[in-house]
């Protein structure tokens, strides 16, 4: 061995293994860590959660949003809050496009970035503040608490033109569903534990009337149907108007494994959901998080983390944003 070889390898011993777990734990996780503003905003995580509970306890429909956020947002190329710019003359948001049809109170996470911003200005990314918020309004629907890295900063464009390619559509197919989650290495526990969060909130008429009307889908329990034929009257409903039906009609407002006992007995809203129930890659799955509701939880929490921590940007990529609405105004020509 040279003397400059033999220089390189001492001095690389004199390094502790723990230097080096942590080094290639930091490469591994993509830049994400635990308490990632420790130092720079100690209180951040804190103060996200407490606006969460004020939030939710005048407005309990935005956990719904917050949830849904997550999928929409991080399952399209990366986790940077994307999802949450508006439009503007040269680019449409991603809330514009039919597949994030009833998405709303965005609001909020500004209400949310605003009182960060007061405690830590420029520190905490949109896209931090987005995971988290998802991650306790799970907790305020009766969900598991899911421990979660932070340290995503934010893009700077809508990713509105890939929305199709990487979000999976409710009349999908079952293969397809599960290829696009699969992408992002959620197997198939992981993806029948994602659609478990069907069991909240609520699907607006014009995303089912066509397993009502010209005939009622025969898959469907016949007796759901005068309910759902009650509330959604129309063949053609307005899509502005406020015609649902709530997804789960025994515990709405509950995170729960109800879902699946629903789907089972063939009163899922949604293709997808009675797929999930009859495919044979799913339905074991789906038997199993029926009867365990920890276990649907345990697989739940491994599917959050996983799609929270897809593709971040980190490092030098992207930004913080000021509003998260709008990307900051040096950046606006920038890739």
């Amino acid at each position: 061995m040279s003397p400059s070889k033999t220089f390189i390898f001492l001095a690389l011993l004199s390094f502790s293994p723990q230097l080096f777990l942590t080094i290639s734990s930091a490469v591994e996780d993509n830049g994400l860590l635990m308490n990632y503003y420790k130092e720079s905003c100690p209180q951040a995580e804190e103060i996200i959660k407490e606006q969460v509970k004020l939030l939710y306890k005048r407005h309990k429909n935005t956990a719904f949003s917050w949830l849904r956020n997550i999928f929409h947002d991080c399952a399209v190329q990366s986790c940077d809050a994307s999802l949450l710019l508006t439009s503007t003359k040269r680019s449409l948001s991603e809330q514009e496009h039919d597949r994030s049809f009833g998405l709303r109170n965005f609001r909020y996470i500004d209400t949310i970035k605003e009182a960060v911003e007061r405690e830590c200005p420029g520190v905490v990314s949109c896209s931090d503040i987005l995971v988290l918020s998802a991650r306790d309004g799970v907790v305020s629907l009766g969900g598991p608490y899911i421990p979660l890295k932070t340290g995503r900063r934010d893009g700077r464009k809508s990713r509105v033109d890939l929305l199709e390619e990487y979000l999976p559509d409710h009349n999908e197919s079952i293969s397809s569903v599960l290829d696009k989650f699969g992408a992002m290495g959620i197997d198939t526990p992981g993806v029948v534990s994602l659609l478990g969060a069907h069991s909240v909130g609520r699907t607006h008429c014009t995303k089912l009337v066509h397993r009502l009307y010209p005939e009622v889908d025969p898959a469907l329990n016949p007796d759901h149907i005068p309910h759902m034929l009650k509330k959604c009257p129309d063949s053609i409903p307005d899509p502005k108007a406020v015609q649902y039906v709530r997804n789960d009609r025994g515990t709405p407002m509950i995170l729960d494994n109800n879902y699946y006992r629903n789907i089972l007995d063939n009163k899922g809203l949604l293709i997808v959901d009675h797929q999930l129930a009859h495919d044979k890659r799913t339905r074991p799955y789906v038997k199993k998080m029926a009867k365990s509701q920890e276990y649907f939880f345990k697989e739940f929490s491994k599917a959050i983390t996983l799609l929270s921590e897809n593709n971040p940007l980190t490092g030098s990529k992207g930004e913080i944003r000021k509003e998260c609405s709008v990307a900051n105004k040096q950046h606006h020509d920038e890739p």
